[in-house]
């Protein structure tokens, strides 16, 4: 997990994409930039309301 700020100067976002994960998803919501590692297996849920994130949740299950 990591939370990256946007510079308010110049409201960009600049990201160096060797100190990301491979695998991952960006997320902007209201100025805050936040950065998830997906799971190998599994889901990631975004979850939102009244079109704001308010939830990362990241679930995992087993196979039978």
């Amino acid at each position: 997990m990591k939370d990256i700020t946007i510079d308010p100067s110049t409201m960009k976002l600049e990201l160096d994409i060797m100190d990301i994960p491979n695998v991952c998803v960006v997320v902007i919501c209201e100025g805050k930039v936040k950065i998830r590692e997906l799971p190998s297996h599994g889901e990631y849920k975004i979850i939102t309301h009244q079109g704001k994130i308010k939830r990362l949740r990241r679930e995992e299950g087993e196979e039978f």
